[in-house]
């Protein structure tokens, strides 16, 4: 099978996540809070990193769960910053809590964090067709600008991007992936 550029093919997490996950439309709340709470502890690092981490942060974050994860104190935050195996940012750490406490909110506001990311585009995946590697566009800057005047924490346009393509709203498969499946937008 031929795959995107960026794929480690000696990293069997990451195939899997490739072919498997990356780029699939979601509409499910715990998957996109879960995803949320990876890219977050990505900024700065190799996305291959957070993967081949994700099953530690999975244990230490309560599955992922955002009500558990809204509660969290000093004694939990304590609990992680020891947790050697994943990344020990204060900032990151209190990030996800604040996120988490922001994407109820946002669910109140929506009916759930799905209808939020998606009324973006209304429903509809974007659909590029390109050989090169883009790291934001306006439609991150849009979602960043708005999760930011929510509160919410890591969430620059970037890693907004990086996010969007991960559930789906954005399919940036390249060219010669067989994956690939765009029409330029």
């Amino acid at each position: 099978m031929k795959r995107c550029s960026w794929v480690n093919e000696n990293n069997e997490l990451y195939v899997k996540y490739h072919d498997q996950e990356w780029g699939r439309a979601s509409s499910d709340d715990n998957y996109l809070f879960e995803m949320l709470l990876l890219e977050n502890f990505q900024a700065g690092l190799s996305w291959e990193c957070i993967l081949n981490k994700r099953q530690a942060f999975k244990e230490a974050f309560d599955n992922f769960d955002y009500r558990k994860i809204a509660k969290y104190g000093t004694n939990k935050i304590n609990e992680l910053l020891n947790n050697e195996k994943i990344i020990r940012n204060n900032l990151k750490i209190k990030g996800v809590i604040t996120n988490a406490l922001i994407f109820m909110e946002i669910q109140k506001e929506y009916g759930s964090f799905a209808k939020y990311i998606w009324h973006f585009t209304k429903g509809k995946i974007i659909k590029n067709k390109k050989s090169y590697v883009k790291t934001k566009s306006p439609l991150s800057d849009l979602i960043s600008k708005d999760l930011q005047k929510r509160g919410m924490k890591f969430v620059g346009s970037t890693i907004i991007y990086s996010y969007l393509q991960a559930i789906g709203v954005i399919n940036d498969h390249e060219l010669q992936c067989d994956l690939y499946t765009g029409e330029e937008n």
